[in-house]
């Protein structure tokens, strides 16, 4: 693959000042390729989801440079980098960060609105990526109608709506039972298999097998690479597909 689509060149983020300092990631070098879906493993305090919010635009590095399809994303202005995460960067958070009082499918088209997009055909996009996600029915619930494994695939559905080059998922299947998470992973999985570049963190040895590639962090460093250990296509078969 040639088609950079994600790099941290080293990259290091450090909290905090003298002794109470805290560094969550040490000279880090990543590159994602369009059409790779690549997992993000390791401990916890390892640095993962700082990556994921260096990498989506939300924090800035303390040093190194990241790049998103070419951009440097730390010479952005604040609307440049809003308009980037519309238009490229689809980000699933932890705590899903959906707006209460917007119902499913307004949550999914509101970055597509916001980017100029005709709110009917903003609407449609929301419904096809809800549709993906399982629960296209639930489109016109608000979110204190909703279970947690609900609003994780609302939140899923907003970050791959769109043709999104680059999606940022921060244990996008922690609030879901093992059947729909791996129905989750499917639709991650396609999005890369279309030509996105995925990047996953998990605790899951087992969600980790979705992937094409696992990076091992510990201690804000890269300390392993590895191919994933399970063939995607076994894993569709499992599910019937």
């Amino acid at each position: 693959m040639s088609n950079e689509i994600l790099q941290l060149e080293n990259v290091s983020r450090t909290y905090g000042e003298g002794a109470t300092s805290v560094a969550a990631l040490r000279s880090v070098n990543l590159t994602i390729h369009a059409g790779e879906f690549v997992a993000i493993m390791g401990p916890s305090g390892s640095g993962k989801s700082s990556l994921l919010t260096l990498a989506g635009g939300l924090d800035q590095a303390t040093s190194g440079e990241i790049f998103v399809e070419g951009t440097p994303v730390g010479g952005l202005s604040i609307n440049e980098l809003a308009r980037l995460r519309r238009r490229a960067v689809g980000y699933v958070f932890q705590d899903f960060n959906l707006v209460p009082t917007l119902t499913a499918a307004e949550n999914v088209s509101l970055p597509r609105e916001l980017d100029g997009t005709p709110a009917r055909k903003a609407r449609r996009q929301a419904n096809d990526a809800l549709r993906l996600v399982g629960i296209e029915e639930l489109s016109d619930r608000f979110m204190d109608e909703m279970s947690g494994g609900q609003q994780q695939r609302v939140a899923i559905a907003r970050a791959i709506v769109g043709n999104r080059r680059l999606i940022l998922a921060d244990e996008p299947t922690g609030a879901l039972d093992s059947a729909t998470g791996d129905g989750i992973l499917e639709v991650l999985r396609r999005r890369a298999e279309a030509g996105a570049a995925v990047v996953m963190v998990t605790h899951e040895a087992r969600h980790a097998g979705w992937a094409d590639r696992v990076v091992f962090l510990k201690d804000g460093r890269i300390v392993d690479e590895a191919a994933a250990q399970q063939d995607p296509s076994v894993l569709l078969a499992g599910l019937g597909r």
